[in-house]
This record gives C-alpha cells, structure tokens and sequence, in this order.
C-alpha cells in the first residue's frame, strides 16, 4: 500500500498531537510532520511534498494563507485544509479562493477534522473532487474587498474588530479618491462614522487600535512583504493615514480595483 504523507502546522501542540494520534488510526495515512511557525512549515513541505497539510490560520512568520500558496507551488495537488478560531464569510472565502480545499473554524474535534479529511481525500483519489490547481484557475478575480481582507489578516489585523472594517471602508475610500488621505479627520472618519453609525473620534480610536493589534504581533516579514522597502520595526508603526496609503497605494498600482 502506497502511505498518504500528511503535515501538521498547528500553533497548539497538545491538539498536533491529537490530530496526530487520529491519523495513526487512519489506515494508510502517514504524519511525515509538525510544525507551529510558517517557516519551518515552508521547509517541511519543500522536503516531504505531502499529500495533505493540515494548518492553523494564525501561525507565525507566515501565516495559513501564504502556507497555501507556497504549498500549491510546491505540490499543487495536495489538499489544503485549514484550522482556525476565526468566523466569517469573508475569512472562509479568501482562505477557499486560494485554493483550501475546506475550512474547520475551533472548536472542532480532532477526530472529527481527521474523518473530514480523510473523506475527501478518498473522493480526490477517485478523481470526483477538482484539485486545488483547478479551483485556483477557475476562481473568480478577487473583489477589493477581498483583497484588502487578505493583507489585514496576512499581517495579524482580525476580522472581528471594529477597526478591521473602518479600515477597509477607509481604504476603499482612498483607492477611488487618493487625495481623501489629505483630509482624514475633516471627511473619511466622518464619512466611515455615518456609514456605521458613530463617530468620527471612535473610527480614528478603532482604526489606531487595529494597526496596534497588528503591529504588536510582529509579523515583520508579513508586514515588509505588503509595504516593501518601507520597513517598520520595534515600538515604530505608520500612522492611520500612512497605512491607509500604504495600502491603498499598493492596490493601485496593481490594478485591483
């Protein structure tokens, strides 16, 4: 019997373990790894090339997102599946448009994920289910939206924090009218604050807060990646305005909108 090589990236290594211990029960599976940290992901499936990763959204260095699109470089029909703490239409979507095949938001059982994964595997193998290289083919191009989503949650900014969506909303602003930057306080804050129902001083609070959030996870290869030669380091993060620009900036110049 030919073994299915399976890997591991999970940030909690009680649950790795548990995982682990299912697919020893699994017949012809094989855990050829673990890791917590995107790097050393990177360098486990740059040597194994498994079959099937299982990763946690929210590692460090690199997160579950740039897993999958380093892994389906590397080994485009393996299947990627994905682990994370974090609901959403919006943070499902992005991981499945590139190229997940299925998302399990925690709590969820370890042998319930392993069983999940184990079927599909088993329906990929008899050639009923589209491999990851089809689905990114045929995806749809990315909305701005979705776009903007993907560099929040690559460099640590979570879904579910009112700055998340002021920020969005303001960028989206800045992508259409680039000199609305000028004017942050006099009319994006207050345009952001009506559209949600508050005020312009509790926009520029929740946007602050947001940068802060992902400042203080020190993802600084995430963050050098999205702003390139502008590098931000210790203590020193851009102010609302500079990252609005940043950012908006960035989806200018590559035609995202």
């Amino acid at each position: 019997m030919i073994n299915t090589n399976v890997l591991i990236f999970e940030t909690n290594g009680d649950f790795a373990e548990e995982l682990k211990g299912q697919f020893e029960n699994a017949e012809g599976y094989v855990v050829c790894g673990t890791a917590s940290d995107g790097k050393n992901a990177i360098r486990l499936i740059e040597s194994v090339r498994p079959d099937i990763i299982i990763t946690n959204l929210m590692l460090t260095d690199i997160d579950g997102i740039g897993i999958i699109d380093r892994a389906l470089q590397i080994c485009p029909e393996c299947l990627v599946f994905v682990i994370s703490n974090i609901p959403g239409d919006i943070v499902v979507n992005t991981v499945i448009s590139h190229g997940a095949t299925y998302y399990f938001v925690k709590p969820t059982a370890a042998d319930v994920i392993v069983s999940r994964v184990v079927d599909m595997y088993n329906v990929k193998s008899q050639k009923d289910l589209p491999s990851p290289a089809d689905k990114r083919e045929k995806r749809k191009p990315a909305s701005l939206d979705e776009r903007i989503s993907n560099i929040f949650i690559t460099i640590g900014i979570p879904p579910h924090i009112k700055g998340f969506t002021y920020l969005r909303e303001g960028i989206k602003m800045a992508v259409n009218d680039n000199t609305i930057i000028n004017r942050v306080t006099k009319e994006l804050y207050p345009k952001i604050g009506e559209k949600f129902g508050t005020t312009a001083s509790k926009v520029e609070r929740a946007i602050r807060h947001a940068i802060e959030v992902a400042w203080n996870r020190g993802r600084t290869d995430a963050i050098s990646s999205i702003f390139g030669a502008r590098v931000y380091i210790g203590s020193e993060r851009p102010t609302n305005s500079e990252f609005i620009a940043l950012v908006a900036d960035k989806l200018s110049l590559e035609n995202l909108t």
